[in-house]
């Protein structure tokens, strides 16, 4: 991606229009699947089937399910079974809130949930169906398959955000939705699995409604056809229009670690659910082939952003990293440990020796001006030379990796490792201070720091910082003035800290507040709340239109209003005003001692003993 999105690794462009014309009209071999040819509204499709051969809901099979297997399994993993684990407790037990901090804390969230109805009643006015509102301009956009991204994602949002009324439209709403035609030529299976399938199952696992299984059934089923390869690796920007033919598929070369690696909650809790083994089966062998190669990259412990999916070799490149293009597979680990109540142990295994790599070569403290300490996470490239590995750090911290913050520190909690859950905390910390130090007091989308030497001190020094600036620019300090070093600095707008900022977008990105939330509910710090606010009310002043509320191009203007770029994905209402409502909720509302969040924000219920 130029940085690709965690989440939603790979937001491509749609097939050309003489391309979607002709395949609007044009019949498939199989079974009368068409690619556009209907418009997503026309149910005709259903759930799928029990292992018994009964119907979830007696309707009739989908088309998917129907499709005949090129590479049939003939022995399923089997769900995991047995009392599940008593794990250690993740929530602080806060204790009883004064009358002013209650009121307070309710006017927040109260603000945050007209902010999120503003922006509802106008997708539902302007885009209804579609998978995205174009906030600036009015307008609708179709990236994710054209099966309404933005009103699926939104489910668990309404529901936890009491809207009953509006839930109960859009729940009929999408069980018109038909996942057997789509708008695009090719099906990005990663973000299908976290946005549909994980918002059906959210939804479901919140009210009950046999609708929202159907429908996660029937997503369940496509996304199974993506798997049914020679080696049972998915596919995962899926040709589904080859698959319907009944055309022999075969996992591609060059995968995103994160694009293969994220299914382990959504599959696991569908195949929970239904009583079906088939799709933790298909999940299970993916994580079993990581378990097997982890000791065995270059940097043992962590997996490359590339991996072979066609070979089932995880251990060929050469970059590491936390964030883009590898994310949310290690976002999984701790949290499929936790959804299956402690009764798979590789997760937790795979997740300790992850972290402790990373934290020993990816997590540096950067040199700041206040001196505060905290860490950021970086990408390492490790090479192969004369036979031993050398590591190199490249100090780029994201947007998207602030995610970590909260990982940790979960999974610190989960397995009893304090110094997990102190890393961390000390990486939302670094997140909070890119928001603070930042003009807007929004945080850019990528940017590079001064690592410091050491973690125990590091003091801060003013012209080490500019040289390192000049340098990123392609200067070196000791060529220009001290005046022209400064104005170099100031006409590129980098706060102090900064040495560069490449991509200085906000694309209303949901990781920094997902880890302030999680970091709240495990600490009950008060100051966390108001850092929260104080993002949340840069963010809305900056972004809001006359709609809703759309990314910017760059944070770092001062002199004028940011410009817009017209877009609202769907992790907006899925997840960052989810995110920001329940930092101001009850802790009892959504409690990590109950449920895990997917990648996108989407609550699936624990096993609990």
């Amino acid at each position: 991606m130029p940085v690709l999105s965690r989440r939603r690794i790979g937001a491509y462009l749609l097939a050309g229009l003489l391309v979607f014309f002709f395949l609007s009209f044009r019949s498939l071999d199989t079974d009368g699947f068409t690619s556009a040819g209907r418009r997503p509204g026309v149910a005709t499709s259903a759930a799928g089937d029990h292992p018994d051969g009964e119907h979830v809901t007696g309707r009739p099979q989908s088309r998917w399910k129907r499709l005949k297997t090129q590479y049939p399994v003939t022995s399923f993993r089997p769900i995991p079974t047995g009392t599940p684990l008593t794990l250690p407790k993740v929530q602080k037990d806060f204790g009883t809130e004064s009358d002013a901090d209650r009121k307070e804390r309710l006017l927040r969230q109260h603000r945050v949930k007209d902010t999120f109805t503003r922006c509802w009643n106008s997708y539902r006015e302007k885009a209804w169906m579609s998978d995205e509102l174009a906030p600036v301009s009015g307008g609708r956009k179709d990236f994710f398959g054209g099966w309404g991204a933005t009103l699926v994602d939104s489910l668990d949002t309404l529901w936890i955000m009491g809207m009953r009324s509006e839930f109960n439209e859009a729940v009929a709403a999408v069980a018109n939705i038909s996942f057997e035609t789509s708008k695009e030529k090719d099906v990005n299976v990663f973000e299908t699995n976290i946005r549909y399938l994980g918002g059906f199952l959210a939804a479901y696992d919140l009210s009950g409604d046999e609708r929202l299984l159907e429908k996660a059934v029937e997503v369940g089923e496509m996304l199974y056809v993506a798997f049914d390869t020679p080696n049972r690796m998915p596919i995962t920007r899926w040709n589904w229009n080859d698959a319907a033919r009944g055309k022999a598929q075969v996992a591609h070369e060059n995968v995103l670690l994160a694009e293969i690696g994220t299914f382990s909650l959504e599959f696991t809790r569908l195949s929970l659910v239904t009583g079906d083994p088939k799709w933790f089966d298909a999940s299970q062998r993916v994580m079993e082939a990581f378990q097997t190669q982890q000791p065995k990259t270059h940097l043992p412990g962590l997996w490359p952003v590339l991996v072979n999916a066609k070979k089932m070799t995880f251990n060929e490149h050469t970059d590491y990293t936390l964030g883009a293009m590898a994310d949310s597979l290690y976002e999984y680990l701790p949290k499929t440990y936790a959804l299956v109540g402690g009764l798979l142990p590789m997760y937790r295994e795979m997740y300790q020796s992850a972290m402790s790599t990373a934290i020993r070569h990816n997590l540096f403290r950067p040199m700041l001006p206040d001196q505060e300490d905290i860490l950021v996470s970086g990408l390492v490239t490790a090479r192969l030379e004369d036979g031993q590995v050398v590591t190199k750090l490249k100090p780029e911290g994201q947007h998207l990796v602030c995610f970590a913050g909260g990982m940790l520190a979960l999974g610190g909690k989960l397995i009893e490792n304090q110094t997990h859950v102190d890393r961390g905390e000390k990486l939302t910390n670094g997140c909070v201070w890119a928001y603070k130090a930042s003009p807007l007091g929004i945080m850019p989308e990528t940017f590079f720091m001064l690592p410091c030497e050491s973690t125990r001190q590091c003091k801060w020094d003013e012209q080490l910082w500019m040289q390192a600036a000049l340098e990123k620019a392609g200067m070196s300090i000791n060529d220009i003035n001290p005046e022209e070093a400064a104005a170099q600095i100031a006409h590129r707008r980098l706060p102090k800290g900064f040495t560069a900022i490449p991509d200085a977008r906000y694309i209303l990105r949901p990781e920094a507040i997902e880890s302030v939330f999680i970091l709240y509910r495990i600490t009950g710090r008060v100051d966390l709340l108001e850092s929260a606010w104080a993002m949340f009310r840069a963010i809305d002043s900056n972004t809001r239109t006359e709609l809703a509320n759309s990314a910017l191009h760059d944070i770092t203007v001062t002199e004028e209003k940011p410009s817009m770029s017209d877009s609202m994905e769907s992790f907006w209402l899925g997840e960052t005003l989810k995110y920001f409502y329940l930092v101001f909720s009850e802790p009892d509302l959504i409690s990590l001692d109950e449920y895990v969040f997917n990648t996108e924000a989407h609550p699936l219920k624990r096993l609990l003993p």
